[in-house]
């Protein structure tokens, strides 16, 4: 079991008049080193076996991936290989779920040799699969890793849309994509509802790497469904919650009420790992010299009795004052993350412009994205957007769209482009 701490860092007074409250919150969990529970801890493995694996070396790079995730599979963990195409087959074991020991990790690779691509692709069917699997393990470490390199072409999106309901607080999925046949939106829907990461793997040998690095984080997990409570007082209304480090994610959505003051956002399972949550409180204007709670923050899990339990908690704070000096002050931590949500959504509307053929829009938008990106150091989206556009002036956003642009250097930044970077802090 983990121990969490939650810190708070904003500017606390508001000027005469003003209604909201923002702050970010902070929240640690450290393990202790000690690793998750083997006989908590279940994997299942999913490869996409469509006839288009077939090409370039794809479904053989995907067997070797699984391998070696399966090698990284410690004693006592529970899990199952699957192979996706209009169909899920379990290629091992042949019903249920495996307990990894030597020999029936040599057993799952061996049962991979036979494993051919061929149909079409139904991803709905692929996660249900693995739902199955895991139904009966509510509130296990249950984790998934799912591999395509294509579009969800045999079934509606409503199909998918119900595969993944059913899903949801089942199990966790990362979602890898290789090649650059495959859809970065449509992946990201699976990983989003499912509290996973999404990333391309454009070259085949680097899968393998990828996919035991991705298991092996999962299994270092402790605490399996972590909710981020918020309450509100009365006449106070919570306009959002977001993720907002190591990347943007928009949980306000996913709110799940405990009572009329309350909500919970479930976040999944955590590690030894550090997270920023971003949460807008609108609240009703007082008099200088007044304050409030504004909001409480609260970490739960499941206690052994069933009802949540607190670990750790952030207080969000609202003092009006008619000193400007302190009512303007900007947070640091606020103003950067703020930041880093426009310029994932810049990125993503800069792309979608460039797709459609709106070079203006996407040179703007685009250009806005290198600007914040240098003015908040973040190296990884610069290095990405140099291949897209060519930066003129960082300072300014004065971009030039690239007239040839990889279709794997398009794609890598739009899975990337949610990515953010820290900040030191400040209250």
């Amino acid at each position: 079991m983990s121990t969490f701490t939650a810190e708070s860092f904003q500017n606390e007074y508001l000027a005469d008049g003003a209604t909201e409250a923002n702050a970010i919150v902070t929240v640690t969990a450290d393990t202790g080193g000690a690793p998750a529970p083997s006989t908590d801890s279940c994997e299942i493995i999913v490869i996409d076996s469509s006839g288009s694996m077939g090409y370039e070396g794809r479904l053989a790079a995907a067997k070797r991936a699984t391998r070696a995730a399966v090698d990284v599979l410690a004693d006592g963990v529970r899990f199952a290989v699957i192979a996706g195409s209009h169909v899920a087959k379990q290629v091992y074991p042949p019903s249920g779920l495996a307990v990894a020991d030597p020999r029936t990790r040599a057993a799952a690779k061996d049962a991979l040799n036979d494993l051919v691509a061929g149909g079409g692709t139904a991803m709905s069917t692929w996660l249900d699969a693995a739902g199955r699997l895991l139904a009966g393990r509510p509130g296990g470490l249950n984790h998934a890793v799912l591999l395509t390199d294509g579009k969800n072409e045999s079934e509606s999106a409503q199909v998918l849309a119900n595969a993944l309901a059913r899903c949801r607080g089942v199990f966790q999925c990362d979602g890898r994509g290789i090649g650059t046949n495959w859809v970065v939106a449509e992946l990201r829907s699976i990983t989003s509802t499912l509290l996973g990461t999404v990333d391309i793997v454009a070259e085949p040998d680097h899968l393998a790497a990828d996919f035991a690095a991705m298991v092996g984080n999962a299994l270092a997990r402790a605490d399996a469904d972590v909710r981020l409570r918020v309450w509100t007082p009365a006449g106070a209304t919570l306009r959002f919650v977001k993720q907002v480090a190591p990347e943007v994610a928009d949980l306000t959505a996913t709110a799940m009420p405990v009572n009329p003051r309350t909500v919970d956002y479930p976040t999944g399972a955590w590690g030894t790992e550090s997270r920023d949550y971003h949460v807008l409180i609108e609240v009703p204007a007082r008099a200088p010299g007044e304050e409030m709670l504004a909001a409480r923050f609260s970490i739960v899990t499941p206690g052994a009795d069933g009802a949540a339990e607190v670990r750790a908690q952030a207080l969000v704070r609202a003092v009006w004052t008619e000193d400007t000096a302190l009512s303007t002050r900007i947070n640091k931590s606020v103003a950067h993350y703020t930041g880093q949500a426009e310029l994932a959504e810049a990125i993503a509307d800069g792309l979608a412009a460039r797709k459609a053929g709106d070079l203006d829009t996407a040179t703007m938008r685009l250009g806005r994205a290198a600007q914040l990106a240098a003015a908040s150091g973040n190296s990884e989206v610069q290095e990405l957007l140099a291949k897209v556009v060519d930066v003129e002036d960082p300072a300014t956003g004065r971009v030039r769209l690239r007239r040839q642009v990889a279709v794997a250097d398009e794609m890598t930044l739009d899975t990337r482009s949610t990515r953010t970077v820290r900040v030191g802090r400040s209250k």
